[in-house]
């Protein structure tokens, strides 16, 4: 069985007490890999040689900083075929997500290069005679990311790259679920000849490691993606010692269908965003609110598409669903559709489960009186509401504390342009999937969603801080 080290200030390290963390194939429920997992003397480790490099790589210029990231993302390009097996077994990943995966981060990883040349700064005009005032934007210093499981490596490299573009050092922690995925981006980056203490990749549990990080005041920003309830208790401990934060966190993401488009393609649609990677995306489909007119078709359509996925081994390049991270999330999806179905709703599709293997699942007449209308299911399961017109489907959209993704499919351009400025989210996309993505655009939500966006310029903004200067000459 392979065995992996830690990465702590540009160094393979073994910690000072021995500890691992037994690395489970999701599909077999067999455990693939051990990796070592931090304990305090790591992380003290990690963060010193963060705060004592901080000074040196803020002041490292910006085209040193770019040839490093562009020579990281041949590096993960080059060796990919060697890590996707590795990232399958560990996340559950198909064979198609992983390869997309690997192939956003390469592309993400080139995008931050290209903001390490655009950080600027601007003149303002003075208030007096002979009178200069200017402000220049300047890294934060020490920066900790702390990663999900769902979209391990994507994710944390994009809290990994934009930070260090602007002159950060960083701490990453990633999911005790997928560490090796951290790992990984250690060895890109090693590779790449990031100097020593800009990056340290610290496996471990979130007592031991994520609450030290979050605590230290030498850091001076905490980036997570994670669920509502841990976004929120560490949004506390942040405010201890006023550091930033930016908040990537849960949704229960609505598509809204018109009566006027075509029920075949929004069907198409909606299985995508519904059931890719079995569900476990902060963006999935997970409630789909038709207008009365084209409702009974669409779950007659949407029922036969649900029918026919592919569910089976990850590696297999036929697969769609894979397994869940945890086989006691079925527990949970469980639930959630008995107290539907108890309530109302009639189970369309799926509904089983086998170890961690839950069958893709759609349930219509489902209402705002159960408890599946508002939770979020991290798990292949879609609902379908009935609206009785455009304006009423957007109130059922609203009705819920989460406000990350939602798509509006209709031929009235017009109306879904009035509609967007309606809906109560960070991402409106208009006949597409509420599964979308950009390196370059703003991701991130509102109400229990999250707090700050990410990719391109918008982190360049969440991982610098503004220095305003005057001369008086």
């Amino acid at each position: 069985m392979r065995e992996f080290d830690l990465f702590v200030n540009g160094e393979w390290v073994r910690p000072e007490k021995e500890a691992w963390i037994d690395n489970v194939n999701p599909a077999t429920g067999e455990v693939f890999c051990r990796v070592r997992a931090a304990g305090e003397k790591e992380v003290e480790e990690a963060l010193r040689g963060a705060y004592e490099a901080r000074k040196s790589w803020g002041h490292s210029l910006a085209k040193e900083r770019e040839a490093i990231l562009l020579k990281a993302a041949d590096c993960l390009e080059e060796d990919a075929e060697k890590y996707i097996p590795w990232l399958i077994d560990e996340s559950g990943s198909s064979l198609t997500k992983i390869t997309a995966e690997i192939a956003s981060c390469t592309g993400l990883i080139r995008t931050a290069a290209g903001e390490c040349c655009r950080i600027s700064g601007g003149v303002i005009q003075g208030e007096y005679p002979n009178h200069l005032s200017y402000y220049t934007r300047n890294p934060l210093g020490v920066v900790v990311g702390i990663a999900p499981f769902n979209y391990p490596l994507f994710l944390a490299i994009n809290k990994v790259a934009f930070a260090i573009a602007m002159g950060n050092t960083f701490i990453l922690k990633p999911s005790s679920c997928t560490p090796l995925s951290g790992l990984v981006i250690a060895r890109c980056f090693e590779k790449a000849g990031l100097p020593k203490g800009v990056l340290s990749v610290l496996p471990g549990s979130g007592r031991v490691v994520g609450d030290a990080l979050t605590a230290d005041r030498r850091v001076r920003m905490v980036a997570l993606t994670g669920s509502s309830q841990v976004g929120q208790r560490l949004a506390v401990q942040a405010a201890s010692s006023l550091k930033r934060y930016s908040l990537e966190l849960g949704g229960k993401n609505p598509m809204l269908i018109l009566k006027d488009f075509d029920v075949d393609k929004a069907a198409d649609i909606a299985v995508f965003g519904g059931y890719f990677h079995q569900g476990q995306i902060c963006m999935a489909t997970s409630r789909i609110i038709a207008e009365e007119p084209v409702y009974e078709k669409f779950c007659e359509v949407m029922a036969e598409k649900t029918g026919k996925i592919v569910m089976g081994d990850p590696h297999d390049p036929e697969t769609i669903v894979g397994p869940l991270i945890h086989e006691k999330q079925c527990q949970v999806l469980d639930r959630l559709i008995e107290d539907a179905v108890n309530k109302g709703a009639k189970l369309l599709a799926g509904g089983k489960h086998r170890g961690a293997f839950y069958e893709p699942t759609l349930l219509k007449d489902v209402t705002q009186e159960m408890d599946i209308f508002y939770e979020e299911c991290f798990g292949p399961v879609v609902c379908v509401i009935c609206a009785e017109d455009a304006r009423h489907g957007v109130e059922l959209c609203n009705d819920n504390e989460y406000g990350l993704s939602s798509s509006i499919l209709t031929n009235d351009i017009t109306l879904a342009l009035s509609l967007s400025e309606e809906i109560e989210a960070g991402m409106v996309h208009i006949n597409e999937s509420t599964v979308v993505g950009s390196t370059r655009a703003p991701f991130g939500g509102v109400k229990m969603s999250g707090v700050g966006r990410e990719n391109s310029s918008f982190s360049a903004e969440e991982y610098t801080e503004l220095k305003w200067v005057t001369v008086q000459h």
